[in-house]
């Protein structure tokens, strides 16, 4: 497995946040994990990539590295890279002096020029806005640009929090092609989304969150199929 999630337990400002999480993601995967609000999914993205310490449990990256152990800008250097919720571009700052700070860990110019010409074929908006500063973009292009920037690091493991909060029904489309594009092209992806029917239509298996725990786990086939989740996530 790329990534080992055992027995995890996040507590902070008195709540019990994760509560015995476990979970695994193979090499090459889309998984996703669904859930109400208050579920604990973005507390488990964010002690994955060391923004909060779990209480106990483990989280074990590439068979080896203890991620629960070591800091966030070395979990970056391990390969793994996180979209935040609610995009979180630098807004005073142009589109590519966004895309260069994802390869500030990065010293190959030439090997960071081929990075961001990948940027580009995914997302050709983005060389078209590279002057201008990003809180003047679109939404949907603020989430291009918060993928781009976490593809700069090259990688190994992304784990993308809410892509299409707030985003128009075709900007939606467009991102969640270009998340099965970039799969395609090698990077495994940990995918939390509130869309539940787009994030179990593009990944090989989910997991559904309740209260900081895990509920459910099937592949994404099954778990769209399923009476249970269809009723609570996606309204029918």
């Amino acid at each position: 497995m790329l990534l080992t999630v055992d027995n995890l337990h996040v507590a902070y400002g008195g709540v019990h946040a994760l509560q015995g999480v476990s979970l695994s993601v193979a090499p090459g995967e889309i998984v996703t994990l669904i859930g109400s609000n208050g579920a604990g999914k973005t507390t488990l993205l964010r002690a994955i990539s060391g923004l909060v310490r779990p209480t106990a449990g483990t989280i074990v990256f590439d068979r080896t590295v203890r991620l629960d152990q070591i800091p966030p800008h070395t979990i970056v250097r391990e390969g793994i890279s996180h979209v935040p919720e609610g995009r979180q571009v630098f807004g005073n700052l142009t589109v590519r002096e966004n895309l260069e700070l994802g390869a500030y860990q990065r010293t190959n110019r030439t090997e960071i020029r081929a990075t961001m010409q990948r940027v580009f074929d995914l997302f050709p908006i983005l060389s078209e806005r590279l002057r201008q500063a990003a809180a003047t973009l679109s939404g949907g292009e603020q989430q291009m640009l918060a993928i781009g920037r976490a593809l700069m690091a090259r990688p190994q493991l992304l784990l993308l929090d809410e892509p299409s909060l707030g985003l128009a029904p075709l900007v939606v489309q467009t991102i969640f092609a270009i998340i099965r594009e970039i799969n395609a092209q090698g990077t495994t992806i940990l995918l939390v989304e509130q869309n539940a029917h787009m994030a179990l239509r593009v990944a090989q298996r989910g997991y559904v969150m309740q209260t900081g725990q895990i509920v459910l786990e099937d592949s994404g086939a099954n778990l769209l199929a399923s009476p249970e989740v269809r009723a609570a996530y996606l309204g029918e």
